[in-house]
């Protein structure tokens, strides 16, 4: 939870955990897609047979409605990148989704889909393996890119905007355990390897602040929800996510799967 930076947040805040698409998600090329009680039926977008993608090349800001919208949004589901409800309008969980996709496709994140992102989505590429050899249930946090990717089976599942650690020494007063304590630290998610432990589920109340959903993999660091998941790291070192994306992760992520986060972020 937050150091300092506010970047997005109002367009990131939701006013309740927002499902995936009813529609259901829809993997990478190649994709065999595993099934979960937790979340609607997997599709698999193939070679074979798939008309390609074509994109309207309207140009969309943040808060726009309609069929192109509902386009945008049913394409990045299509690729893993979970937009929020397929329904026409451009909120926080499309934005959310739009900067992954923009981050992992090179593109500089931004709220405006334009000609770059269109053209991305007309060929994308693949988030970029950081273990190779990697189990093939897996989640590997990119730093450098402030992306988290959950590959279940040897496919991509779903891919995530994150925001990391801030990088920033911390000194807070906070009451923990029924007394006034100081806690001090260095903001930092660690690279490493590691497995998913403990969870909890809705918020769940720490020295440092409220987390969502919280899936622990590193001691008391986290993948949770946040209301604020700006573009830059802001938290003490958990993995903070989209509240519709921490709403799904526990259906999909269970206890003892490998966690690899690699890179650094260079402001």
């Amino acid at each position: 939870m937050g150091v300092g930076q506010r970047q997005g947040v109002a367009a990131l805040m939701t006013a309740g955990a927002v499902l995936l698409s009813s529609a259901g998600v829809t993997l990478f090329a190649g994709a065999a897609a595993a099934q979960t009680s937790a979340v609607p039926a997997v599709t698999a977008v193939t070679a074979t047979g798939a008309s390609p993608f074509v994109a309207p090349g309207k140009t969309l800001k943040l808060g726009a409605k309609g069929a192109t919208v509902k386009v945008l949004q049913t394409r990045l589901a299509e690729l893993g990148y979970a937009p929020g409800r397929i329904d026409g309008r451009y909120g926080g969980a499309t934005l959310a989704a739009v900067w992954a996709f923009q981050k992992v496709n090179g593109v500089t994140p931004t709220s405006t889909v334009a000609r770059r992102t269109w053209a991305a989505l007309e060929a994308p590429v693949a988030p970029k393996v950081l273990v190779p050899n990697g189990k093939p249930t897996r989640v590997e946090v990119n730093l450098a890119k402030q992306v988290m990717v959950l590959y279940v089976g040897g496919v991509v599942k779903l891919v995530s905007h994150t925001s990391s650690g801030s990088g920033i020494s911390y000194c807070e007063t906070a009451t923990w355990e029924g007394r006034t304590q100081r806690f001090c630290g260095d903001a930092r998610t660690p690279t490493g390897d590691y497995k998913t432990t403990w969870r909890r589920d809705g918020w769940h109340k720490s020295y440092l602040g409220q987390l969502y959903n919280p899936i622990f993999f590193n001691g008391g660091i986290a993948f949770h929800g946040a209301l604020s998941v700006p573009l830059a790291p802001a938290s003490h070192g958990c993995v903070r996510l989209p509240m519709h994306v921490a709403e799904v992760l526990p259906g999909l992520l269970g206890t003892g799967v490998p966690v690899h986060v690699r890179g650094r972020f260079v402001r």
